[in-house]
């Protein structure tokens, strides 16, 4: 029996995935660390960490290592696109998509021939290296490659229902923090304003049959984010997720090994 891709289980739907987003840690156990955390996937980010190509390709490879999904969010689209995606990445998640156009332009350039321009090479990373025929290699990415459209302005907002309606976008993902930016009230997401353009997302993507994802904190705004109807998650962020429960560790040891007051030598 041939493994369950990923694009085919975030199309599926009936059962949520969840994952985390990687900025900082891009270690060779990651993989496996993650992997063995019980993740789904993981985002690698390319937008606002640094990353570069080079070090991407070796990431790429972790995950591959633990069997585990990739989701690469590029800084931009165009050829973006097309690099990320030769080196392996099981999914492409792109900021700023603000219409349908560019959505459409976005999976034309992640998809082979017939259904997109994505440029051919054959026997490298995305390939795992293996020889594959031409038409069945081409056939296998189209089906294979998801592709997520982050929606996080007022455009994006506005147009939710045309970009998810376009064929070849899989998953669309909210982009709380910049929406709230764009909708004038920065880092305020309990405005009606901002819980309508998220209502507003997910209803595009329960429209058209398309998943939709975000990031989120903790369990509670997992369960809220479920309830929403919202079927993948990121759970928090790797530098998040180290200082937080560094921190808590720190205080807890530290009041911990603080001799009571009783205890205290009397000058």
């Amino acid at each position: 029996m041939l493994k369950e891709s990923f694009r085919s289980r975030v199309t599926n739907r009936s059962k949520p995935l969840i994952g985390t987003l990687i900025f900082e840690f891009f270690t060779p156990g990651i993989g496996h660390i993650l992997r063995q955390a019980g993740c789904d996937f993981a985002i690698v980010d390319m937008e606002h960490s640094g990353l570069d190509y080079g070090e991407l390709k070796r990431v790429v490879r972790y995950f591959e290592a633990a069997d585990l999904a990739c989701v690469v969010r590029i800084p931009a689209p165009g050829e973006h696109i097309g690099r990320a995606l030769d080196v392996g990445a099981d999914a492409i998640m792109v900021p700023m998509v603000g219409s349908e156009a560019a959505a459409a332009e976005i999976v034309h350039s992640a998809k082979y021939h017939p259904a997109g321009a994505r440029g051919i090479a054959q026997q490298i990373g995305h390939d795992r290296y293996r020889s594959i025929a031409m038409v069945e290699n081409l056939s296998r990415a189209n089906l294979e490659t998801a592709v997520f459209a982050q929606i996080e302005t007022v455009d994006g907002v506005k147009n939710a229902k045309s970009i998810a309606s376009v064929q070849g976008v899989d998953c669309v993902w909210l982009g709380h923090a910049d929406l709230s930016a764009s909708l004038g009230r920065p880092g305020e997401f309990d405005t009606s304003t901002f819980k309508t353009a998220v209502a507003d997302v997910v209803e595009a993507a329960r429209s058209s049959g398309k998943a939709a994802g975000r990031l989120v904190g903790d369990a509670e705004a997992a369960a809220a984010a479920g309830e929403a109807g919202f079927t993948l998650l990121s759970y928090s962020a790797d530098v998040k997720l180290l200082f937080n429960a560094l921190r808590d560790g720190l205080v807890r040891s530290r009041a911990a090994m603080t001799p009571p007051t009783s205890a205290r030598k009397v000058e």
